[in-house]
């Protein structure tokens, strides 16, 4: 049986929470190194960097890691953390998202 689009948009959904489960443990894991080698910046710190996928909107990146927040605060946090000067973007790319 086929899947339905909803359940295909479940499906990425899921597999992007997943990914970026994955990558805050990584930066939880970066965390706990010595000074020396961690990096922070402003900007960044609690943001994780996620790569786009075909079909992904800044409303749909923002939907996913809002939680109890609203979208579109979620939304203006990431243009201005990527320093975006339109919301189009394009699959492939790496984009910084809070966190949350």
């Amino acid at each position: 049986m086929a899947l339905t689009r909803r359940g295909r948009r479940v499906v990425r959904a899921s597999a992007v929470l997943s990914l970026l489960v994955v990558i805050g443990a990584g930066f939880s894991a970066v965390g706990n190194a010595t000074e020396s080698k961690v990096v922070s910046t402003p900007a960044t710190s609690g943001y994780v960097k996620v790569i786009v996928a075909p079909g992904e909107t800044l409303w749909s990146l923002a939907s996913l890691v809002a939680g109890k927040s609203n979208v579109s605060v979620v939304v203006d946090e990431i243009v201005s953390a990527n320093q975006l000067s339109s919301s189009d973007i394009h699959a492939g790319e790496k984009l910084w998202v809070p966190a949350n």
